[in-house]
């Protein structure tokens, strides 16, 4: 009989991810699976549960969360031989990669979607020995994302990630930065790098239009410029998809980059407080399997 395994983070979706659990339970016996169920109680949980499906062998692991909830589970999967196909239901604010793959943000709908039969290859990030599905920041942006707090982005959603980024990005100075991407080299002032693997970051579905889940690359953007009228100009870019074509925007793809600072800059990773500056990035190409909609697989294919 094939193996299925569950991991469910249990604060998530204003704390009905229990009865989300039931629900993928039914449909997966209904499939033939034996199910394993685990339920997130501490940091680290989510990869040790992952990990464990991956030296056993599982076919199948059901990430039940948010961003966060995802991030630690596909690290699990990390340098393992066997990688079971992964499945999701988002219960998050943002849920960047269900928005990139077009899963249902409707967690019983993405969970009806779980039967179906296409699965894609993704990419997936390494940074500093860490996988990473969606994005990593770097910069006073990404230190104001790691301060977004709990109750803000389930009042505000993506636009808490937006105030409070172009609030920090008024105020906060460019910093020198040092950025080698596939044998080049940029350097110069900058409050803001991005690294992005889908198309969908904070919830915004335009800021990297380009960006597809396996086309083996990383969409990298450095701001050069954060004055008042800037600002307005970059957000209006953000939301039109064309972020990239912007007059204080560096927009290139690689598939390494080093960033490196002589001042400390933190960073933020799949929406999570991440290590500061120096970093490694690299783009692990179609290293994941992920269950999708039917009607996506067939559009794209």
């Amino acid at each position: 009989m094939r193996q299925a395994m569950i991991i469910s983070n249990p604060s998530s979706g204003k704390e009905q991810a229990q009865q989300y659990v039931s629900q993928v339970k039914r449909i997966l016996v209904s499939q033939q699976y034996e199910v394993v169920i685990n339920e997130t109680a501490q940091e680290g949980d989510a990869t040790n549960f992952c990990l464990d499906a991956c030296k056993n062998r599982c076919d199948l692991v059901i990430s039940i969360g948010g961003d966060g909830t995802l991030h630690e589970t596909i690290n699990g999967m990390m340098d393992q031989d066997h990688r079971p196909t992964l499945g999701v239901v988002p219960l998050g604010t943002v849920n960047d990669f269900a928005r990139a793959l077009h899963i249902p943000l409707d967690p019983e709908e993405a969970i009806r979607g779980l039967s179906s039969n296409q699965v894609r290859k993704v990419d997936v990030g390494n940074m500093n020995g860490r996988l990473f599905a969606n994005v990593v920041a770097a910069g006073s942006l990404a230190e104001a994302l790691s301060s977004v707090s709990s109750e803000e982005k389930s009042k505000l959603g993506s636009f808490a990630y937006l105030k409070e980024g172009l609030k920090d990005l008024v105020n906060t100075p460019a910093k020198r930065l040092t950025i080698e991407h596939d044998g080049q080299i940029w350097e110069g002032d900058s409050p803001l790098f991005l690294a992005a693997l889908t198309n969908s970051v904070g919830g915004f579905e335009k800021l990297s239009p380009d960006a597809v889940v396996d086309d083996g690359v990383i969409h990298c953007f450095v701001i050069r410029n954060m004055s008042m009228l800037n600002t307005l100009t970059l957000g209006t870019s953000l939301l039109f998809g064309s972020l990239k074509d912007h007059k204080d925007v560096e927009y290139f793809t690689a598939k390494e980059v080093r960033v490196t600072s002589d001042e400390p800059i933190g960073t933020n990773v799949d929406g999570e407080e991440g290590p500061s500056l120096p970093i490694q990035i690299q783009v692990l190409p179609q290293y994941m399997k992920v269950i999708v909609p039917e009607e996506v697989q067939a559009d794209e294919n």
